[in-house]
């Protein structure tokens, strides 16, 4: 059987294409690849590349696993799931003194700057596990008033002093001192198994108990401003710990409902899958067709309800005022919701419809693209599973790096301080030891009397408890450099085994046996280095992004303008640095894949091709993305609007089947970033297919010039379709 050759049948109009749509060659743009009668596609016989990286990354999973190793022998999730007293014993504990008191008290909570350090047990005052938190306000110096009177006020407050303290009459200097009760107690109520103040706002002003200010056991004026200062960044949650609950409780009730979506979103995809190969640019219409007409709908829909709570008292309330509410049904009685929903899409309508208009040329080479892919990726079947690998690697490095920052969040043992009333006290602040301080010489010391040994913060004297906030960097640094490698892994075996069945003389009889598996071991065994190589590079710009994120943060109740003005513009161009170096990496990698050379010489060839060929490049664009994009859409918004459908119990026919939820939103949220998730993972793999096709074309067309001798590789069709759409540029 002769060779399946592609040979145009003007020779002399062929030797020209090159310039068509191609930048001249010159010392910019390097010289064009010669022609190479050995070529077969990706390079059989290949060595090694960017060992040093390889070795460098194979260093760093090792101590990854030995950080994870001493992270968990050394921490304690229970720190950071339940609370812990200034005595070292976990509030709710079964088989101790604290099973019944599952809530951690703060005796003086004005101490506890910020939330963060609430949550971190590292709140310098005294702290008591309760069984309930205090429901009004109340000082020991009130209490001894009321006691005279009756027992009763020093039954409630007792509840909050130290164990097996019982003397109202102690004179309040010395029970602050020795810190045998708290100086005052508010109304609170439990978040996180922690006491904090109930703040409600009541007409714009935050009170606590409709009070605006209160008095303390020293007579000493304070305001609401002050608690809500200790707590300024919980008190915009309501009942965060019962929604918790709740949403916990949607998920058990509709698990099974939720894994059904799941699976019609895995069907729907490969029937989709399915369609593509044999009627791409029929469908590839139609889901344009369809998302117009969903987005349609939908502005038809917004335009009803917003008619309808037009003459709707209340209905006018900006969503501003309304707040955080975890009951959608309060947004959909809004006019601004249906307003802002209406608006959303009539935008996104707009620019589809656009874009179908200006760049319909581009389109068809989009889909004609796809078409190409669809003949690839239906030779190789297997391609499709790929990405369930790479979801599984990625799983597993995400399950490690939560892990150990829990077990290194919760590594800090507890340390003890001296606390006394004397400034003169030579041993104030210095380490001690509860369970033998009475018998150490710090309370035999004159200037040392009264001296207690109390909790201060969770750390360690050790190098690995000075460098926790290192460690916890690292290991953010370390996920991520996994996380690009695992990604990277895949577009390189992607590459290659796409890149096979390009260069194969007769498609598909040319094609090695088992490409994927051909593929996948060669970027294993010889290009471990540059993958990782490529990853870190991407990784050092996304954490420096990160970083930036957090600082401004940091940053939001600073009143310095340039200092945020900087921060942000830092942040917009780490972001633009890191859409760069992601597409550079995927491009490098599909030279790596077909070249096998190093990291940094295949991103320059990658990157002076495409230069060579930018008109092309142009013409390819974000439009073939952007149609995959829609068809991710499509299959969420699809199975989405089934599953709204289901758990809304509007079909009849299985109204009674549907679950009885707290939040519907709950699965329904889950099954479409579910579905898009599934979805994403299949049609990733066009898009690798496409990029590997687009330079395998570039490069086709500067070995080869399309006579007998130097015949093209390209499908008939794939010239036709890059062609003449370069001329059309």
């Amino acid at each position: 059987m002769a060779p399946n050759r592609y040979i145009p049948s003007s020779s002399a109009a062929v030797r020209s294409e090159p310039a068509v749509g191609a930048a001249p060659p010159g010392r910019f743009y390097g010289d064009p690849h010669q022609f190479d009668p050995s070529f077969r596609g990706p390079v059989p016989r290949r060595s090694c590349t960017d060992v040093l990286c390889c070795l460098i990354f194979i260093i760093v999973i090792l101590s990854y696993i030995t950080l994870g190793i001493v992270a968990w022998l050394h921490g304690d999730p229970r720190k950071v799931l339940h609370p812990m007293d200034s005595y070292g014993q976990f509030c709710g504990q079964k088989g101790t003194l604290n099973a019944k008191k599952s809530v951690l008290f703060y005796f003086n909570i004005l101490k506890c700057a910020n939330p963060a350090i609430l949550i971190n047990l590292q709140c310098p005052t005294t702290q008591m596990c309760v069984s309930e938190c205090p429901d009004r306000f109340a000082t020991y110096t009130e209490m001894q008033l009321q006691h005279r009177l009756s027992a009763t006020y020093w039954q409630y407050y007792r509840r909050f002093c130290k164990p097996g303290f019982n003397n109202p009459d102690k004179p309040v200097s010395q029970v602050l001192r020795d810190e045998d009760c708290p100086s005052m107690i508010v109304p609170s109520r439990p978040f996180l198994q922690r006491c904090l103040p109930d703040l409600i706002t009541l007409n714009g002003t935050v009170t606590v108990a409709n009070r605006t200010r209160f008095t303390d056991a020293l007579e000493t004026v304070r305001s609401v401003t002050e608690l809500q200062d200790a707590t300024k960044s919980i008190t915009g949650l309501v009942d965060t710990k019962e929604l918790a609950w709740k949403i916990v409780e949607d998920y058990n009730k509709s698990w099974k409902w939720i894994l059904i979506g799941l699976l019609i979103s895995l069907a729907v995809s490969l029937v989709f899958i399915l369609l593509l190969r044999f009627t791409a640019g029929l469908l590839l219409w139609a889901t344009l067709a369809a998302v117009l007409l969903l987005l349609s709908y939908g502005m038809w829909y917004c335009s009803l309800e917003l008619s309808q709570l037009r003459h709707t008292p209340g209905s006018d309330v900006a969503l501003v005022e309304v707040g955080l509410q975890t009951d959608l049904h309060v947004y959909l009685q809004l006019r601004q919701t249906w307003m802002v929903l209406l608006a959303s899409l009539g935008v996104t309508e707009a620019s589809i419809l656009l874009m179908l208009i200006f760049l319909r040329r581009r389109v068809k080479v989009a889909i004609a693209l796809l078409r190409e892919a669809s003949k690839a990726i239906g030779h190789m079947m297997s391609t499709l599973v790929y990405p369930i690998f790479t979801f599984l690697l990625l799983t597993l490095c995400f399950s490690y790096w939560a892990v150990t920052a829990v077990y290194l969040a919760s590594s800090g043992e507890a340390v003890y301080k001296v606390m006394s009333p004397d400034v003169n006290c030579p041993y104030t602040n210095s380490t001690c030891v509860p369970q033998n301080f009475s018998l150490s010489n710090v309370s035999r010391t004159e200037s040392c009397l009264g001296s207690q040994c109390l909790f201060a913060f969770y750390g360690g004297e050790t190098f690995y408890h000075h460098h926790l906030f290192l460690l916890q960097l690292s290991n953010l640094l370390i996920f991520l450099w996994m996380v690009n490698f695992c990604l990277a892994l895949e577009q390189c075996t992607l590459a290659g085994t796409f890149a096979s069945y390009y260069w194969a003389r007769r498609k598909p009889q040319d094609v090695p046996p088992c490409p994927l598996f051909s593929s996948f071991s060669r970027a294993i065994r010889y290009h471990t280095g540059s993958l990782a190589f490529g990853a870190l590079v991407l990784s050092v710009a996304q954490f420096v992004r990160i970083v930036l994120e957090y600082l401004e943060q940091k940053l939001k109740g600073v009143d310095n303008s340039l200092s945020r003005f900087l921060l942000c513009c830092l942040r917009c161009c780490f972001w633009c640095l890191e859409k760069f170096i992601r597409y550079m990496n995927r491009n490098a990698y599909i030279m790596v894949a077909i070249y096998g050379k190093n990291f940094c010489t295949s991103a320059r060839e990658a990157f002076l091709l495409l230069m060579r060929n930018v008109v092309r490049v142009a013409v390819l664009d974000r439009v073939t993305d952007f149609l995959l994009f829609l068809g991710k859409v499509l299959i969420a918004g699809g199975v989405g609007l089934i599953a709204f459908l289901f758990f809304s119990r509007k079909i009849p026919v299985i109204q009674e089947e549907a679950p009885n939820l707290n939040y519907y939103w709950v699965p329904l949220l889950t099954v479409v970033g579910g579905a898009y998730l599934i979805a994403h993972c299949f049609f990733s793999v066009y898009a690798t297919c496409v990029d590997t096709f687009f330079l395998c074309f570039c490069d086709d067309l500067e070995r080869n010039d399309g006579s007998s001798e130097k015949p093209f590789l390209m499908s008939p069709e794939l010239h036709t379709i890059l062609g003449k759409s370069s001329e059309s540029s």
